[in-house]
């Protein structure tokens, strides 16, 4: 049973990734300073954790995820890296009862990235399946993989291109050079570059006013349309947005947004259906 995001089970150890509502947003914030949040084993049991219970919680409607202290993730712990060559296969039979790593990308709610330092390669990865990223000027983002002796992992090749495309995400993947929050801008690797002492508020900010004044359902099926229309053609992407367009306009949230607008009021809409 995963832990409550509102009463955390005291324990000596620190939680590897703190949750801390603000209104309907919930800020998740990767915990190991140390170690630059790091990625392991552990950690990526809890942020998924608290993904799947922030799904089905319809007082979120909104994820901001960062990191604690100077980095946002500096990649997949190098202890564990180091462990590979020696590790017997059969201790990894537990790989298939975890949940994907990609885990994030199906997430319905919206899913941003507060970067704040170095994002590198499966830190990366993780703040590609946000569906947005603010950064700082300073934050510094590479893939890593071929300067370790791997490949492009976990989907970046498919993600990269479409984001930077092809020749720039070659060359993030292929040299693994270390990028700046103003280049990162540049090639469309993330949506903002904001100061770093206003990064963490004016993402709130952002999701705040989502949260607000974005239906959730609308919100769940924009995300779903735009991800699949990246394996579609243009006339299916027009034949499903026909359909699903009618289909909301049978949808409660479709009366309440002309009703708020005309009467001048927030909007009033319903959660996400949890199902």
């Amino acid at each position: 049973m995963t832990q409550s995001t509102d009463a955390p089970e005291t324990t000596d150890a620190p939680e590897l990734v703190l949750a801390e509502r603000h209104g309907a947003v919930l800020l998740l914030t990767l915990n190991r300073p140390e170690r630059l949040n790091a990625w392991n084993l552990a950690l990526e049991e809890r942020y998924f954790a608290l993904l799947d219970e922030a799904e089905i919680d319809p007082e979120v409607r909104v994820v901001v995820v960062t990191g604690a202290g100077r980095g946002f993730c500096a990649g997949a712990d190098m202890e564990d890296l180091s462990q590979l060559g020696t590790v017997d296969p059969d201790t990894l039979a537990d790989e298939r009862t975890r949940r994907p790593r990609e885990r994030p990308l199906a997430f319905r709610k919206p899913l941003i990235a507060a970067i704040n330092g170095p994002a590198a390669g499966l830190g990366l990865v993780q703040a590609l399946y946000c569906d947005l990223r603010f950064a700082t000027p300073e934050a510094k983002f590479t893939t890593a993989f071929a300067r370790r002796g791997l490949i492009a992992e976990y989907g970046s090749a498919w993600l990269l291109p479409r984001l930077v495309g092809q020749s720039r995400a070659l060359d993030l993947l292929m040299s693994a050079r270390v990028v700046l929050g103003d280049e990162a801008l540049a090639m469309g690797l993330v949506d903002r570059v904001l100061p770093g002492e206003s990064l963490l508020s004016t993402t709130l900010a952002y999701a705040a006013d989502l949260a607000e004044n974005c239906s959730p359902a609308s919100m769940a099926l924009i995300k779903q349309q735009v991800y699949e229309a990246m394996d579609s053609d243009l006339p299916s992407a027009i034949e499903v947005s026909t359909r699903l367009m009618h289909e909301s306009f049978r949808h409660p949230d479709a009366a309440e947004g002309v009703h708020s607008y005309l009467e001048r009021r927030p909007p009033r809409f319903a959660p996400l259906d949890p199902a």
